[in-house]
């Protein structure tokens, strides 16, 4: 495996305390390593997916290795992109991939007409406590997301020590 380093391009967001506090509130509760009702590998995939609709390079880094590390087939992984176009999830992964996508996109009119729709679906699958926690895991990738970008956050090969 190859080492790679961040390097922020544009600002450091740890300068501004309460950011900071924002920001590792959210992963404490709803990030990767938090303790949650949702499957892990469910709470995973729409981590990933929130990163890759919002394309920020330091997220995809990080989310395609922790989907890895969480089990999550290699197949499964490499079509997220177009999930709706594979055999490889249930109904509830799918009602939750949809949410996601709709909540991320919310701003987007078509998307937003939708929503409702979206979100009974969910509700079909997860229970109210399941559902706040997916609320919470993509509103918190949104976050992050936003948050890398704005410190323009760009993964790099990092210099391999000289013997």
């Amino acid at each position: 495996m190859t080492d790679v380093t961040i390097n922020n391009r544009r600002t450091d967001s740890s300068a501004n305390e309460d950011l900071t506090k924002l920001a590792r509130h959210g992963a404490d509760t709803f990030g990767y390593k938090a303790q949650l009702r949702v499957d892990r590998q469910l709470a995973q995939l729409l981590r990933l997916r929130v990163s890759q609709i919002n394309n920020c390079t330091y997220c995809l880094n990080l989310h395609y290795e922790a989907a890895r590390d969480a089990g999550i087939p290699r197949p499964v992984i490499d079509t997220l992109t177009a999930w709706w176009e594979t055999d490889f999830h249930d109904d509830a992964t799918r009602a939750a991939l949809a949410y996601t996508e709709a909540l991320t996109r919310v701003a987007d009119a078509t998307v937003a007409a939708d929503f409702g729709a979206r979100h009974d679906a969910l509700a079909e699958h997860f229970s109210q406590e399941e559902i706040l926690e997916i609320i919470g895991i993509v509103i918190n990738m949104n976050v992050w997301t936003r948050l890398k970008m704005a410190e323009g956050a760009v993964p790099g090969f990092a210099e391999q020590a000289r013997s």
